[in-house]
């Protein structure tokens, strides 16, 4: 492989990684739902490439997934969403903008330590993959821990399976057929999700998880 190859695929799983810390950073649903369409894109732009450089064809389709479903579609509903149900303001946060940067930060090492480590008979080029994909998923939890809002918690589980697609590419590719079925899982996950997210409403008027779990408190 030429260095530049190496490069831009380095460039493309790195992106992801920054684009996590930009999600961790936001503070209000619309915005967070941008960035995600992005980290998406970025997703897309880099499976792309990785079937260019390993000559897999079959990988052009999950590019093609991600492009459609993960940047477009599913970012779009998200929206209508946020709109019909009326949730514009800030997102409640269980720890402080900085301490979550600095808890991110730490998870990014402690995983380009721990993958580095494990993958030390790989190329350079899978073990880099796959230590920032795992560098995603860790910052796709930390979403979902420190975001009370039930539709953030829904975006950093669309994170965390945009790290996965990021693993299994970047480790020379999964089957077509594993990739295309974890795509409509996802898909109608993702649907049902938002009917949930709409009967949570209707019924306590709020997604905010703190609040449902007073109540089931107070139920109790």
């Amino acid at each position: 492989m030429s260095p530049l190859a190496f490069d831009i695929a380095h460039m493309f799983a790195g992106g992801l990684v920054l684009v996590s810390f930009m999600m961790l950073y936001q503070d209000r649903l619309l915005p967070l739902i941008n960035v995600l369409s992005l980290q998406s894109l970025l997703l897309a732009l880099s499976v792309a490439w990785q079937a260019h450089i390993q000559d897999k064809p079959d990988l052009y389709v999950t590019a093609m997934i991600a492009l459609g479903f993960k940047s477009i579609v599913i970012p779009m509903a998200l929206r209508r969403m946020v709109v019909r149900m009326g949730l514009h303001r800030e997102i409640e946060v269980a720890v402080g903008t900085g301490l979550t940067m600095l808890l991110g930060i730490g998870l990014v090492a402690l995983s380009m330590d721990l993958m580095l480590r494990v993958t030390a008979g790989a190329s350079a080029l899978i073990r880099e993959d796959v230590a920032l994909a795992l560098s995603v998923v860790l910052l796709g939890l930390l979403i979902m821990v420190t975001r009370r809002n039930a539709v953030s918690q829904v975006i950093g589980f669309m994170s965390i399976e945009n790290g996965l697609i990021l693993a299994g590419t970047g480790a020379r590719g999964m089957p077509l057929v594993v990739e295309i079925s974890v795509a409509f899982s996802v898909l109608i996950a993702f649907i049902v999700i938002g009917i949930f997210l709409f009967r949570i409403r209707e019924r306590f008027d709020t997604v905010d998880i703190q609040v449902l779990d007073r109540f089931r408190g107070e139920r109790r």
